[in-house]
């Protein structure tokens, strides 16, 4: 039996919830190595596997891959998850492009700072809105199939979804002006796979708030210029 792929992070969502959420719609079971002191990571490094210093990185089939999209197309490569043709991989990238753009904003929405935050908030809303949103609402309506390319579940759709999640957790009802978006979270949260990671108690890892930002921060004994710098 092969090994289980091991996910190598902090103990936070980051860069590799995206990871996480794609192995869970493959329904591939996985270890994590999550970093909780600067020790521990910086003894990680000295051990020379960690190409460029950073994470995630997830070991799998031998290798040690890094950088989010490389380990990314990687598993959507290998669980079939990445269209059939390359113009469906085309297609998946642009979609994916837009939404790790959507997903940053919010991922670095915690580090505004507090004369900026409101402001900051305003511009993700409006980006959602207005820019993502209703391209992926287009999409699902213009070819009026289940998903975003073809018509089977890919690294596309798993992504929209999360990014839904993250979104409505800043503002709830932000769907209410797209209903195809909304039938298609019910849809994709209803797979088995999908389902099983959204309960209580699945590796998802709650949103980054002021007080999990504070622990991270004092185990770290460093600001959150120590996670822009080892984070792909």
């Amino acid at each position: 039996m092969a090994a289980k792929p091991k996910l190598y992070y902090f103990d936070v969502r980051g860069r590799m919830e995206s990871v996480r959420w794609l192995l869970a719609a493959a329904g591939v079971e996985y270890e994590e190595v999550l970093f909780k002191t600067a020790e521990e990571f910086e003894n990680f490094v000295k051990g020379g596997k960690l190409m460029y210093q950073q994470v995630p990185m997830v070991e799998m089939d031998g290798m040690y891959i890094v950088q989010t999209r490389a380990i990314l197309k990687y598993i959507a490569a290998k669980y079939d998850l990445y269209g059939k043709d390359l113009k469906e991989r085309a297609l998946i990238d642009m979609y994916v492009e837009g939404m790790r753009d959507l997903n940053d904003m919010i991922m670095f929405f915690l580090f505004s700072l507090p004369e900026e935050k409101q402001k900051n908030f305003n511009y993700i809303i409006e980006r959602a809105t207005e820019r993502f949103f209703p391209v992926y609402e287009k999409a699902l309506k213009g070819h009026g199939k289940n998903y975003l390319v073809g018509n089977q579940l890919s690294w596309a759709d798993v992504q929209l979804l999360e990014v839904i999640l993250m979104v409505e957790e800043l503002k709830s009802g932000i769907l209410s002006a797209f209903p195809k978006l909304q039938e298609f979270k019910a849809r994709v949260s209803k797979l088995p796979n999908i389902q099983k990671f959204l309960q209580p108690g699945s590796p998802r890892k709650p949103p980054m708030d002021d007080a999990r930002f504070e622990v991270s921060r004092k185990a770290f004994k460093i600001d959150e210029n120590y996670f822009l710098k080892h984070m792909s």
